[in-house]
């Protein structure tokens, strides 16, 4: 998957990742989602209530910058290279869901995601730091990385859980 260029081909390779995953989604009943094949290990639920979270941390270090703050990114009192530490913090957080639950929350944020980047000029989205707490990276590559690529790898981690 190449990175997108502008909003255009950002938009449609969220929505090729979200469709793929979805057909996944859709053909699953409760049980299945929630079943998680070793103790400890992330069930679908679990899969689908992590990108909710990430795509609710990109809105809020977005507002953050609106307001000319930088927040910690990813998240306060984790570095970047502590993802593994911060997404066990994101599971156990949102182990009580139930699968509809997790599922209401990660499809509404994903045509929240959506609304919010239509809004958007592509001037905002492709340039390089417009914000603090982004480095010299762009909108685009922080929505790419929360929505597309993330929905690569949850609908892998999703079919390795419901082989388990």
């Amino acid at each position: 998957m190449s990175r997108p260029l502008n909003k255009t081909q950002l938009l449609a390779s969220i929505e090729k990742e979200y469709a793929a995953l979805e057909k996944l989604i859709a053909s699953l009943t409760d049980e299945q989602l929630a079943h998680a094949p070793a103790l400890g290990a992330w069930a679908v639920k679990d899969i689908l209530a992590h990108l909710y979270e990430w795509q609710q941390m990109f809105f809020k270090w977005y507002e953050s910058g609106l307001r000319g703050e930088n927040p910690a990114v990813p998240a306060l009192g984790y570095k970047w290279s502590q993802l593994p530490a911060l997404n066990q913090a994101i599971y156990q957080k949102y182990q009580p869901l139930t699968p509809g639950e997790a599922l209401t929350l990660f499809r509404e944020s994903h045509h929240l995601t959506l609304q919010f980047i239509e809004k958007l000029p592509d001037s905002d989205l492709s340039a390089p730091g417009l914000y603090k707490w982004m480095n010299q990276n762009t909108l685009m590559a922080y929505l790419n990385a929360n929505t597309a690529a993330h929905y690569v790898w949850a609908l892998k981690d999703a079919k390795k859980a419901l082989k388990g």
